[in-house]
C-alpha cells in the first residue's frame, strides 16, 4: 500500500494533509524518514507519525436503534440523516446496509465493509428481517396463510417470497421477511386491505 493512502486510512488526515506531513519529514518507517507519498509499504513495516505508531483500522460495523424522524441517508435532506446520531471518524466512508423509512424505527446497520453489506442486503442471500407491526384493523382469519403463500404487491410482476406472520395481539403482529422491496411491509398489509400504523425492525 502507498504510504499516503496508509496514512489516510490510519488517521483522520486527508490525502493532501498526509502529503504535507510526508514532505515535512514527519513520517518514518522502521526508523527511516520517508518523504515520498508513493513509497510502497512492505508487510510488517511500522509507520510512525511524529513519533506515534500508526495502525490500520479494521472494518466497522455499527448497530443503531433508529428513532422516528431520521432518514437512512449519508446526508441531511428533507429530514436529518441518521449519521448525525453516531460520532465516528470519516463518516463519509460508511454506508447504510438496508434502509428504513423515516417513520420506521429499529435496527439499522452501518458499515464500511461492502462485501458484508452485500451479504446482508442481497435478495439472493435471503437474510431474514423481523418487524413488529401495529395495524389499523384486526387481521382476517386467512392472513397468516396468505403471507405464507406470498403476497402479490401492486405493480409487481411476482408475488413476495413466503413470509412468516405471528399475531401477538389483535392489532400487533411479528412479520419475518427475506426481501427488501420498496415500502414492502406497508404494501403487503395494504394488499390485504389493512394499514400499518407503526413499524419497528
Amino acid at each position: 500500500m502507498r504510504l499516503d493512502k496508509y496514512i489516510c486510512q490510519a488517521t483522520s488526515l486527508t490525502r493532501s494533509e498526509a502529503k504535507k506531513a510526508i514532505n515535512r519529514g514527519k513520517l518514518t518507517c522502521n526508523g527511516e524518514e520517508i518523504r515520498s507519498g508513493s513509497y510502497k509499504l512492505a508487510e510488517g513495516e511500522t509507520v510512525f507519525l511524529e513519533g506515534k505508531a500508526l495502525s490500520l483500522r479494521g472494518p466497522r460495523y455499527i448497530m443503531l436503534n433508529k428513532p422516528q424522524g431520521f432518514i437512512c441517508s449519508n446526508i441531511d435532506e428533507q429530514l436529518p440523516s441518521i449519521m448525525n446520531l453516531i460520532d465516528v471518524e470519516k463518516p463519509e466512508q460508511l454506508f447504510i446496509a438496508g434502509r428504513l423509512d423515516a417513520d420506521t424505527t429499529g435496527l439499522t446497520l452501518i458499515t464500511d465493509d461492502g462485501q458484508w453489506s452485500h451479504k446482508v442486503t442481497s435478495p439472493r442471500k435471503k437474510c431474514a428481517k423481523r418487524y413488529r407491526v401495529t395495524l389499523a384493523e384486526p387481521l382476517p382469519d386467512n392472513a397468516i396463510e396468505q403471507f405464507k403463500e406470498g403476497i402479490q404487491l401492486k405493480s409487481e410482476n411476482q408475488p413476495c417470497l413466503p413470509a412468516t406472520l405471528i399475531a401477538i395481539s389483535e392489532l400487533a403482529v411479528l412479520l419475518t421477511i427475506s426481501e427488501g422491496k420498496y415500502h414492502q411491509v406497508k404494501r403487503m398489509f395494504a394488499a390485504i386491505g389493512n394499514h400499518v400504523e407503526s413499524l419497528h425492525r
